[in-house]
């Protein structure tokens, strides 16, 4: 399997859950079992149904995190000399050519893209047209609504 990239900030949140499923949910999932088998028969108690689907969804989602954990190739932006130029992890401030509109994004990882946060996925095509621009270069970015153009205002390592 190939690398997958992702920021420090990416990775400590990916670690974090993973610690709190394995210390405490795993834990509480599995008194759970215990308490609904104590109330009898297992084929009409709900309870013991819904707490091992629970522990069947918690199990698959610790096995995808040491997955994306085992493969991540952490970048610290921070540690990269600045250049002016967009890379994975740099925050972009970007103004729309057409209508003057300026908006910022950090290009990430696909589990750290939140659109609400300005987080971006470098797979995305608005990071994938501004990757390698220099700032004050204008980055032609296709999209469904058309040939959006956008300038490259200021690119920092934050």
């Amino acid at each position: 399997m190939s690398r997958v990239p992702m920021t420090v900030f990416g990775e400590k949140a990916l670690r974090e859950e993973l610690d709190y499923l394995k210390s405490e949910k795993r834990p509480r999932i599995i008194k759970d079992i215990a308490t609904a088998r104590e109330h009898g028969d297992l084929k009409e108690n709900a309870e013991y149904h819904a707490a091992r689907e629970e522990q069947s969804f918690t199990e698959g989602r610790i096995q995808e995190l040491e997955g994306k954990l085992s493969n991540a190739q952490v970048i610290d932006v921070m540690e990269i000399p600045y250049a002016g130029k967009v890379i994975f992890g740099t925050t972009v401030q970007l103004i729309n050519c057409d209508t003057d509109e300026e908006v910022c994004y950090q290009i990430v990882g696909d589990d750290e893209a939140d659109i609400k946060k300005h987080k971006i996925s470098v797979n995305s095509p608005i990071a994938k047209g501004l990757i390698g621009k220099l700032e004050g270069e204008v980055a032609a970015i296709k999209t469904p609504r058309g040939l959006v153009e956008l300038e490259i205002e200021k690119v920092e390592h934050l």
